[in-house]
């Protein structure tokens, strides 16, 4: 299907100002800051983006790496190329189709210097000055003039039929773009751009150590500018930029970064103080949010094959002060799995399966991830999460619940794996989310009887729930 012109992003030669990444107005609290020195700056995001663009290295890795041997950037100077890096994996198609027609030599340039005209690019298409990118950057007087036709480059953009134009506006892989299609329709164009934007800081309030008011009041003694989240009434978006990390708050375990969307996937389970699973645990994010629901009581098993993940669950339990959790590591297949998770059968409350997927949700944080993805990992998803939602389906008892979870937007990971669920599992049925969320939350994530966020419709990474009630 294809979008609308009238339904297009907008082009990126002429960005809202409020996307701009690098080239918004500083908060109060950053205006005393020091002047970027840009030469250090260039050269670490050569670096970071290399690693992941030509080293194959995830790009919060290689972020994390490079800023690491580079002690002497000023905490400014670290966050311009973490954006930078960031901003250009979002727009990394755009940038190079525009390149492309903006520089006569651009694919037969060195890789160096490609890549620093794809930071000046991305730059200029955040919404800075072209002259001012370019002396910054010393570039050659062919590069510098390439930067100021990007404009000429992005209406020639916009001169594409739908089915070209909306993979490169999108920066997506042609066979994502026509799944995002399949999946949004005519706001697909308005689903991709939001996918492109940076994702807000939110934290989820520890509920063990006290209310959302209380941390936001301690938040703002720290110097953060905070608000509550409009979905979760326990989440709180940081607007302050700042190393969340690094706050007394967070250290003392008074919140949890956690996105606003994966809270509200959490509050599905509904977890009461008894039994409750939490088969796919990883670093026990969702884990620590049904402790609290569990008010620490109870029984909370929480279980994965990663023995990484399952200690830093570890860790975050005692700083979060929850002591009701079991962390089980288990074994990734096989009869091995089956006797590990025997003891568990048919005695469950709850069991929320938030399994591995493509990760489709989470392009804001993640914008590297959509240039790994293959078909073929696409179906390896699936059939994954096929076969996960059945193994732990037998640990729920007569009466539970069966919650199922992913953070992709495509329906083949979501709708299509729960129809198939119930085709072979009949004592199973749909409950309504409504039901759980009350009618004016439900209404919000609706409509339909499954959980369905985006960023362009509530704001909040792409995430989905359905809520499956097995037979008494």
């Amino acid at each position: 299907m294809a979008t609308h012109r009238k339904s297009r992003p907008p082009s990126r030669s002429a960005p809202k100002k409020s996307s701009a990444p690098s080239g918004k107005k500083p908060a109060p609290s950053e205006r005393g800051e020091r002047p970027l020195r840009e030469d250090l700056v260039l050269q670490a995001c050569l670096e970071a983006y290399g690693s992941v663009r030509h080293e194959g290295r995830m790009a919060d890795r290689a972020l994390d790496f490079t800023l690491r041997r580079k002690a002497n950037l000023y905490s400014n100077e670290r966050r311009a190329v973490a954006e930078r890096v960031y901003g250009l994996l979002r727009r990394q198609r755009t940038v190079d189709f525009l390149l492309s027609r903006a520089h006569p030599r651009f694919d037969a340039l060195d890789t160096s210097r490609q890549d620093v005209l794809r930071i000046a690019a991305s730059r200029v298409l955040y919404g800075e000055p072209h002259g001012l990118v370019a002396r910054q950057f010393a570039l050659a007087p062919p590069d510098a003039a390439a930067l100021g036709t990007l404009p000429e480059a992005a209406a020639l953009l916009e001169t594409l039929p739908p089915r070209e134009h909306f993979p490169i506006a999108a920066s997506l892989p042609d066979f994502l773009a026509d799944r995002f299609l399949a999946t949004f329709g005519r706001d697909a164009a308005r689903a991709a751009e939001a996918m492109n934007e940076r994702a807000p800081l939110v934290a989820r309030t520890n509920l063990l150590k006290g209310d959302r008011e209380t941390l936001m009041q301690r938040l703002r003694a720290e110097s953060v500018d905070v608000k509550p989240t409009p979905l979760s009434p326990m989440g709180l978006v940081l607007e302050t930029r700042i190393n969340a990390f690094s706050l007394a708050s967070f250290r003392e375990g008074l919140m949890e970064l956690q996105d606003e969307g994966s809270q509200l996937l959490g509050m599905l389970v509904d977890a009461p103080p008894t039994r409750v699973v939490d088969a796919c645990a990883g670093a026990g994010g969702k884990t620590l949010q049904l402790a609290a629901q569990m008010k620490n009581r109870g029984d909370l098993h929480a279980l994965d094959v990663d023995e990484r993940r399952m200690e830093d669950l570890k860790k975050r339990a005692r700083r979060a002060g929850v002591h009701n959790t079991r962390a089980q590591l288990i074994p990734l297949e096989g009869p091995e799995a089956e006797d590990a998770l025997a003891p568990l059968k048919d005695k469950a409350d709850r069991v929320l399966v938030d399994a591995p997927c493509s990760g489709t949700g989470t392009f804001r944080r993640k914008p590297d991830a959509r240039y790994r993805l293959t078909p073929a990992d696409l179906e390896m998803h699936v059939s994954r999460q096929k076969a996960l939602l059945a193994r732990f389906a037998t640990m729920v008892k007569p009466g539970g619940r069966l919650i199922y979870g992913t953070c992709s937007v495509l329906r083949e990971e979501n709708e299509n794996v729960v129809e198939d669920f119930l085709a072979k599992h009949p004592d199973f049925s749909v409950k309504p989310v409504v039901e759980l969320l009350g009618p004016e939350l439900g209404e919000k994530v609706g409509p339909g009887p499954f959980l369905r966020l985006a960023p362009h419709t509530h704001g909040t990474d792409g995430f989905f729930g359905a809520v499956l009630v097995r037979a008494k």
